[in-house]
């Protein structure tokens, strides 16, 4: 605790300057045309967004000192490490912080476990374990790091913090090289804000002298300040950027090797067969190809394998989810139309659809398929459901079957095969006629996955009320339709 009348140590992050202030001084100075839109042809996966870094902050100084929602403390298995930012903090925070840290009984590496801040400004610590680097077990040390970063952020979501204080979770101790460190975690950071930004107002990056440099260095590739750094920033990108939410991709454990190499698998593998070729054309020698027009020439004459017509597929989907990672897609995010809430009686993850906010008439729907890919390829690699809300829903946020079809096409079998139900909430008889005709007819394998539900009270039974985040309107319909039974159940605050 500072003496009466002492100036404070502590460090309010609403007095640090932003990631971007110092490069607009810059370009004022400089007097600097920006790059206009329609000069850029090729976009970074990570394109410059305003909106996300006017969240970001780059400090030289002691983490321990930030006044914040939470600081991040980087340790060992068992809480006791003793590298200099633990120390900060514990010197700081109090020797409550010690007998708090007994009764959490350690933590694993890749986890993230919360204290009280006890005496110092923050009033969170989250501790995190990052893990030791060996180069021959690097992809097991990077999806390690990840995990830190992402599982921090999850609990800074969950406890709706508004500001989180990151220390380089990577110490010296445990030898992990600071550059590929550092790419992870801004990666992660980044990927973690485009999707739920809404979560956070402040993210500092706490650094050392040592550590400032690579930070300066490698922050315009993810959190680009201008089109003009974007395009100087893009050929510096490292070949593996992870995936949608910055997780490292290891190509090599999604190869399927056969039981009897050589010998065709008999019909009881097609599924299994299905599954593994969602990943064709992932790996560098699976991109090895033959004459590309004599392929597309057979599939119009019917005579390419079902295997190379999957090939095709998968070359096909990896195409617009390249381009769904690229595009700005941060207007289609704001409709708040899709996302992900909890998880429903058999632990599958829950995703959500509100018909009435897709206005179709006056959105981009080719950006809307694209955001759909781009939060959606990570959920559907387990089994997952989706709850369409049709309530109140008009001509203008109407999804056309020929939309439907196009995204059906469009999107990876694991989709299609981990997709276990459909709940379609407060149909209409339309709505009904012409989900019949669209499974019948135009789609197959979805018809026996729609579950018609005229009540939340229905929906509960499979997927539990705290489980589910439902818009207010929702709510209220369901009340005047079905009577008060569930109208005290409280809304999301975000929608």
């Amino acid at each position: 605790m500072d003496p009466l009348g002492a100036p404070s140590q502590f460090v309010d992050v609403d007095s640090l300057p932003g990631w971007t202030d110092a490069y607009e001084a810059k370009q004022l100075d400089s007097h600097q045309n920006p790059v206009q839109k329609a000069q850029v042809d090729i976009r970074s996966p990570f394109p410059y967004r305003k909106d996300i870094n006017v969240k970001i902050i780059l400090w030289k100084g002691d983490v321990a000192l930030l006044n914040c929602t939470a600081i991040v403390n980087t340790s060992n298995e068992s809480l006791t490490d003793k590298n200099p930012v633990s120390e900060s903090i514990f010197m700081h925070a109090g020797p409550d912080l010690r007998d708090e840290l007994q009764k959490l009984k350690g933590c694993r590496t890749g986890e993230a476990k919360l204290t009280k801040g006890f005496n110092l400004a923050a009033r969170f610590i989250i501790h995190t374990v990052g893990p030791k680097y060996k180069s021959r077990y690097r992809t097991a040390a990077e999806s390690s790091l990840y995990s830190c970063y992402r599982n921090v952020l999850q609990l800074a979501k969950e406890q709706a913090m508004c500001s989180v204080g990151f220390c380089v979770i990577n110490s010296l101790k445990r030898c992990y090289p600071l550059e590929d460190a550092t790419h992870i975690a801004l990666r992660t950071v980044r990927r973690f804000l485009e999707i739920h930004g809404e979560t956070l107002e402040k993210v500092v990056f706490a650094v050392s002298e040592l550590e400032e440099a690579t930070y300066q260095k490698l922050m315009p590739l993810y959190f680009p300040r201008s089109l003009e750094e974007e395009i100087q920033s893009l050929p510096y990108l490292p070949a593996d950027i992870g995936n949608a939410e910055g997780e490292p991709v290891v190509p090599e454990r999604q190869i399927r090797i056969t039981e009897k190499p050589g010998v065709p698998d008999d019909a009881s593998d097609e599924e299994g067969l299905e599954a593994d070729l969602s990943f064709i054309g992932s790996h560098a020698f699976a991109r090895m190809e033959g004459d590309v027009d004599k392929q597309r020439r057979l599939i119009l004459q019917g005579q390419l394998s079902e295997a190379a017509l999957q090939k095709q597929h998968q070359r096909n989907y990896n195409r617009w989810l390249c381009q769904a990672r690229a595009e700005d897609l941060s207007d289609i995010a704001s409709l708040k139309a899709l996302y992900q809430t909890g998880v429903d009686n058999c632990g599958r993850t829950v995703m959500v659809v509100v018909g009435r906010n897709i206005p179709v008439t006056l959105i981009d729907m080719e950006k809307a398929l694209l955001y759909f890919i781009h939060v959606m390829d990570h959920i559907a690699v387990k089994e997952y459901v989706l709850v369409y809300f049709h309530t109140l829903t008009n001509d203008y946020n109407q999804l056309d079957s020929n939309f439907l079809k196009k995204l059906y096409d469009v999107v990876d079998v694991k989709y299609k095969r981990n997709l276990k139900a459909l709940y379609f909430v407060h149909p209409t008889f339309r709505s009904k006629v012409s989900a019949w005709f669209f499974t019948t007819f135009t789609v197959s394998g979805l018809k026996d996955k729609i579950h018609y539900v005229e009540s939340l009270q229905q929906l509960f039974t499979a997927i539990p009320p705290e489980q589910i985040d439902l818009p207010p309107f929702v709510l209220e319909y369901d009340a005047r339709e079905n009577g008060p039974y569930y109208s005290s159940y409280p809304p999301s605050p975000d929608l």
